[in-house]
């Protein structure tokens, strides 16, 4: 069940290893697997369940990251420290670089920061908004309904596209997710309606302010940012890049990895995983123990949860 953050450990700086005895030890154990989606934003699990399936499928360390909410992380942070696992809570924070959506990882920030929290409400009260009136457009050749969306949400996630998606399922209307995002949900569809969303300069700076460690989620998968753009954001304080993702081209991974090792800037692997929403399996592409504690090292604003 989603609810609101209150129980997390107060904002301090987190530390990849700590020493006890004089030996050092890891925070975080492998595998890990850092981008994670519950039903607290568009996946189609509790957040307990996705740590569940996360540890059956062999992780030992992950971050949920559902899109602009921080409202899985309590019941995620319980989940995983009884299965003794490494939470880095974080989120999935929207953007748009000349009309083209962008998603910055954010991990480890602070979620009381002024600044990232009202722009993340903000992205979340004009996804309600818009998903209203492309219900109210797709209404007009299909028997949808509001209502129809709204059933398929789970607890206090914010409506979207894939809660709309799964109502089509659900009347009948399309087969699968995939085939309403593919046609109706598509940008080109005359029922499709445009979101607010920051830029991804202001995204990073925002993460930065709040103490998080910002990756742009698959960056070569989705018509990939111009280098010229990824370096301002470099020195913006963008942390890193999700290079192994199923999305990802040959040639922009290749790309991405050149400007990795030029500014010396995280690499991340990870699944996306949205439980039955998407086909993508937890573990299917993880990130090194190396870089975990990068981003565990860099962060100040929320300490991770350890077992």
């Amino acid at each position: 069940m989603c609810r609101l953050v209150s129980a997390l450990p107060p904002p301090a700086r987190a530390r990849a290893r700590i020493t006890i005895g004089g030996m050092r030890e890891e925070r975080a154990a492998g595998p890990a697997d850092l981008h994670l989606h519950s039903a607290c934003s568009d996946g189609t699990e509790p957040p307990a369940a996705v740590c569940v399936a996360a540890h059956a499928a062999g992780m030992r360390t992950i971050a949920l990251t559902d899109h602009d909410t921080t409202i899985g992380w309590d019941e995620a942070a319980d989940a995983a420290a009884s299965l003794g696992m490494t939470l880095l809570p974080g989120a999935e924070v929207s953007a748009k670089h000349r009309g083209r959506s962008v998603h910055v990882l954010a991990y480890l920030f602070d979620p009381a920061e002024p600044q990232l929290a009202a722009m993340m409400q903000r992205v979340r009260e004009d996804r309600i908004g818009r998903a209203e009136r492309l219900v109210g457009n797709l209404a007009r050749d299909y028997d949808i309904a509001w209502e129809d969306v709204l059933a398929q949400r789970t607890g206090d996630a914010t409506v979207g596209r894939p809660h709309i998606a799964d109502a089509l399922v659900a009347k009948g209307i399309v087969l699968s997710r995939e085939e309403a995002f593919a046609e109706m949900l598509h940008p080109a569809s005359p029922y499709y309606v445009a979101h607010y969303a920051p830029s991804p300069r202001d995204v990073v700076r925002a993460i930065a302010r709040a103490g998080g460690v910002s990756v742009i989620a698959h960056p070569a998968g989705r018509g990939m940012l111009p280098i010229p753009v990824l370096e301002e954001l470099v020195e913006a304080g963008l942390g890193g890049l999700e290079i192994d993702h199923r999305e990802n081209t040959a040639p922009g991974r290749a790309t991405l990895r050149e400007l990795a090792d030029a500014h010396g800037l995280i690499v991340t692997g990870s699944s996306d995983y949205h439980g039955s929403g998407k086909p993508n399996r937890i573990g299917e592409n993880t990130t090194s123990a190396e870089m975990v504690e990068r981003i565990i090292a860099a962060a100040t604003g929320t300490e991770p949860v350890s077992p």
